[in-house]
Formats: C-alpha cells, sequence, structure tokens
C-alpha cells in the first residue's frame, strides 16, 4: 500500500475503489486471472485457473467471481434496432437429472424442467448483446424486456412464441417450429449464436451452475461477446475498466 491520503493519512494502494479492494492476491494473479477469462471463448473454470496460477480453488473462484462483476458493464441500451430477441433455458441435461426432476420433466413433457430461463438480445449494427436471467417467461416479463432493450420505433426480430405478439414494436417472427430459420431479414442468429455460446460454456466448461449465481455467468459471457472484436490488449483495458467502482465482499456471495 505505496499511498497515502493527505485528508485522513490512511494507506492505499491502487485496489482501492475497485473489485480487487482488501485482496491479498498479487497484481500478477490478478491480471492472469483476467486474461485467462478474457480469452476463453467458452469460458473458464475455477479448477483451471488454481492449477495454472498456484492458488487455492476457493480463492481462484472468488477471484473469478470478482472479476465477473468488471464483465458486467451492460451494453448500451436502449438499442436503436434491429434487434433481435431469443431466451433459452440453461440447466443440467436430461440424463443427469435425478429421479425426481426427470419424472417431472416427463410428466410434463417439456425440457425447462429444473433448468432456469435466460433472455438476451443482440443488435444488429453493432453486434451488441444483452442478456439477463429471468424467473420467468410470461408476456409481463419478456415484453418488459424488450421495452428495456429496443428503442421506439427499433424493429425486433423474435420467435412464434405468443408472449411476444403484442409488443408495441414493429416486429417479425421466424417460426422455427416448422423448420423456419429465416425469411428475408426476419431472422434471430445473432442472439441464438450468443444462447449457443452461453450454453456450450455451461456444458463444456463448467458442467454445472447454480441459479444463485447464474445471472454474474451470464454477464461474463455477454460482456465478453461485445468485446470479442478487439484484440486481446484492449479487451483487457476494458475489463480493468469494468472493475472501477465495484466491490464484492465474499459474504455478499453467501456461498
Amino acid at each position: 500500500m505505496p499511498y497515502r491520503c493527505r485528508d485522513c493519512w490512511s494507506h492505499f494502494s491502487v485496489k482501492k475503489g475497485t473489485v480487487m479492494q482488501s485482496s491479498k492476491l498479487g497484481l500478477q494473479n490478478w491480471a492472469l486471472a483476467s486474461y485467462t477469462m478474457t480469452t476463453g471463448v467458452k469460458g473458464a473454470s475455477s479448477m483451471k485457473l488454481y492449477r495454472e496460477v498456484g492458488i487455492r480453488q476457493a480463492t481462484a473462484w472468488f477471484l473469478m467471481q470478482r472479476i465477473r462483476e468488471a464483465f458486467n458493464e451492460g451494453a448500451n441500451l436502449p438499442f436503436p434496432g434491429p434487434v433481435e430477441v431469443a431466451e433459452t433455458y440453461v440447466g443440467d441435461k436430461r440424463k443427469n437429472l435425478n429421479n425426481a426432476k426427470r419424472k417431472a420433466l416427463q410428466d410434463s413433457g417439456r425440457g425447462a424442467v429444473g433448468k432456469t430461463a435466460v433472455v438476451g438480445a443482440e443488435v444488429r449494427t453493432a453486434k451488441q448483446v444483452t442478456a439477463k436471467v429471468v424467473a420467468e417467461t410470461d408476456r409481463a416479463t419478456l415484453q418488459g424486456f424488450v421495452s428495456e432493450t429496443a428503442s421506439l420505433g427499433a424493429t425486433v426480430y423474435r420467435d412464434e412464441a405468443t408472449v411476444y405478439q403484442s409488443i408495441p414494436f414493429e416486429r417479425e417472427a421466424v417460426k422455427h417450429s416448422v423448420s423456419e430459420n429465416f425469411r428475408g431479414k426476419a431472422h434471430t442468429n445473432g442472439a441464438e449464436s450468443f444462447r449457443s455460446l452461453l450454453k456450450r460454456g455451461y456444458h463444456g466448461t463448467f458442467h454445472h451452475l447454480s441459479e444463485k449465481h447464474l445471472n454474474r455467468y451470464v454477464q461474463e459471457f455477454a460482456g465478453r461477446y461485445n468485446v470479442r472484436d478487439l484484440d486481446t490488449i484492449q479487451q483487457m483495458v476494458a475489463l480493468a475498466r469494468g472493475m472501477v467502482g465495484k466491490r464484492l465482499r465474499y459474504a455478499d456471495l453467501g456461498a
């Protein structure tokens, strides 16, 4: 802590006022962790970080959760349009569910039992996304998300789900139920690309994410997606900028 405040005479370091505040880890560990999380398209697990950096797995997990706060800068909303909207369910595969959840899934006939809903939107012009975990996929929730995301007058492209039918935007739908992937300008390929990347990260990197912490991982994937066209140094600069003014204590995680 090489600096001292001239007003209160307390010592501080460059970590002050960032997600790194009060961390006993050196800046080199933070830089290595930031590089690992920035360059891993499908994310990186705490097990990978603890092996490569040489810290405890629990320490690596907490470190990565704090860095995810830096990814949570958010896109420049509302999007001017055209905007693509798509939702998905994130969770364990059917074969990995316990017997109770598997029976509930079989009884309901739906693939969403035991899973958590995530809704996302992408603006085509800038190829930027925003996404979040939602408790429900009802009309009020999803139409509210669209209203927060898209500017008035923007064209919204979505699937044929009935919850979108009365949104106050010019809109077109693609009918995935009849294998229609696009029709002219009507498609949701961008939003579905992000959705696919999130699910590949879930199953290929993390294997399981608790609902309690899922939104932080969603923000990581969205933040990394939004800087994917920058070079590595610029990506890390953007991440470091997002660390300022944020704080996450271990007690706040309720782990």
